[in-house]
């Protein structure tokens, strides 16, 4: 730091950043103040400097030394874990000031010797005594997860089971009940379960049979407007997105598909087109936003569609002290890594801090911001201005049919109502026996050869199933799925 950058700080004053002191006070005063500093987003504590006016009174040589000294001491004995500072003399006016720099701890919560937390409130620093606020510094520093948590009034009635047969499927080649040890066992050793019976938050949030019965604020709120201004009173469309993270993921993805701009690009007519945004942008942030939400923050991830961008907005900044340099160059930093687990078994996601990077490779025109007061993550990925004749879009079938319907009063994709006719033909049919005749149909439709994947379907059916337009009878194997007028 430059002696005009330190004239610079001083004239702007006291900030969350920055705390003066004429003299030393207290060896507790100044631990508590390295404390906050530590449990926010740091800052420096500059010796020499009067509080109220920020009129430069510096320090003796000695002064220099036994504070040098002192806040050294302090950092080391006083504050709980240890945190590690720098200090440096800087000459202003020919009088000396003593800054001393205290980074953003990793081992949060730090506290003084009496257990007491402090963080920065403005300029001024406060006292936390909120469980909720504790364990969120817990988490910031890895200590405690979340998503691993047992989930009161959760028990193996609330799994769906087919899910929970697809993943072992997937995962293990096997079904559950094929293990050498009770299921029980099985789903607590994953963390399914934990060893009071109930559901972890991960395992409801993946394998539930309605999460949001026990996280009613988990869901994604689509939002399609006129225009660009989120104050907007008019939109083309607005929906609440819910069901497991997979179950999200899909019906996520498929909302943004049918939402932006598909491009002949020279293509034959017949073709689907090429999305506007690149596929592989919008899954790695959608599935970013859906792994690394904040779970102690009550809030619903927000997918916004205007005219010149689309926001994808999740609870949660960037954990810790980490810093939005070291997530764009794939440092991996998982704020749940039991949903990340889960995550690579049963989604695309690749995990290993990828995603990312991934995006930026694409050339796509996207902005990352970190708001770590808000504690909220955005990102914001532009849409191209189309002119003439690059700006016609088309009407086929998007990944299977997803062209609006309604039927008995619910709003269906063309597949979901696909999906329903061939189970009025026969209702004994697999999914991949629809996933087949759907790719068949699609084929035809674009002269192209398409595929609809099984998980899709799948997908779709346990949709369809929560909407009560579905059910499965006399049970998973034998059975056979019966339509709700």
């Amino acid at each position: 730091m430059t002696s005009e950058d330190l004239r610079q700080i001083i004239k702007r004053g006291e900030t969350s950043l920055v705390q003066f002191k004429e003299m030393f006070s207290a060896s507790a005063k100044i631990a508590d103040e390295m404390i906050a500093f530590a449990n926010s987003r740091g800052g420096v504590i500059v010796f020499g400097v009067k509080d109220k006016t920020g009129e430069i009174v510096g320090l003796s040589f000695e002064q220099v030394q036994e504070l040098s000294r002192e806040v050294g001491n302090i950092a080391n004995d006083q504050v709980r874990p240890t945190i590690y500072i720098q200090t440096e003399v800087i000459e202003i006016d020919t009088k000396m000031v003593l800054v001393v720099h205290v980074q953003e701890g990793k081992d949060k919560p730090y506290k003084n010797l009496a257990g007491n937390i402090w963080v920065k409130q403005g300029a001024d620093k406060r006292r936390v005594t909120d469980n909720a606020e504790i364990l969120s510094l817990f988490q910031q520093s890895g200590t405690y997860h979340p998503d691993e948590a047992g989930v009161n009034g959760s028990s193996y009635k609330d799994i769906d089971t087919l899910a929970l047969d697809r993943f072992f499927e997937n995962v293990y080649h096997k079904p559950i009940s094929e293990f050498d040890i009770p299921q029980e066992q099985v789903l607590q050793s994953l963390h399914i379960m934990d060893e009071q019976g109930r559901l972890t938050t991960a395992g409801v949030l993946f394998f539930g049979r309605r999460p949001q019965q026990f996280f009613p604020v988990f869901v994604i709120k689509a939002v399609w407007f006129y225009g660009n201004s989120i104050a907007g009173t008019q939109y083309r469309d607005s929906r609440d997105i819910e069901g497991t993270i997979p179950e999200m993921y899909e019906q996520g993805l498929r909302w943004l598909q049918s939402c932006l701009r598909r491009t002949q690009n020279g293509q034959s007519f017949n073709s689907i087109g090429k999305l506007e945004i690149p596929e592989t942008v919008l899954e790695e942030l959608l599935q970013n936003a859906l792994v690394h939400l904040d779970l102690l923050k009550t809030a619903a991830i927000r997918l916004l569609i205007f005219d010149d961008r689309v926001e994808i907005i999740n609870p949660g900044s960037v954990v810790g002290g980490h810093t939005m340099e070291e997530v764009m160059h794939g440092n991996s930093f998982p704020r749940n890594p039991l949903m990340a687990n889960f995550c690579a078994k049963t989604m695309p996601y690749r995990g290993l801090g990828s995603g990312i990077p991934r995006v930026l490779k694409e050339d796509s025109d996207v902005q990352f911001v970190d708001n770590k007061e808000g504690n909220q993550f955005t990102a914001i990925i532009k849409r191209p201005v189309l002119s003439g004749a690059d700006n016609t879009t088309t009407d086929v079938v998007k990944d299977g049919g997803l062209n609006g319907g309604k039927v008995g009063g619910l709003q269906l994709t063309e597949r979901q109502r696909a999906i329903i006719e061939l189970i009025k033909e026969n209702p004994f049919l697999t999914a991949k026996a629809i996933s087949e005749k759907i790719s068949e149909k699609a084929s035809e439709k674009t002269s192209e050869n398409f595929s609809v994947s099984d998980r899709t379907i799948e997908t779709d059916i346990a949709e369809l199933r929560r909407m009560g337009v579905l059910c499965r009878m006399k049970g998973r194997k034998k059975g056979y799925y019966e339509i709700i007028e």
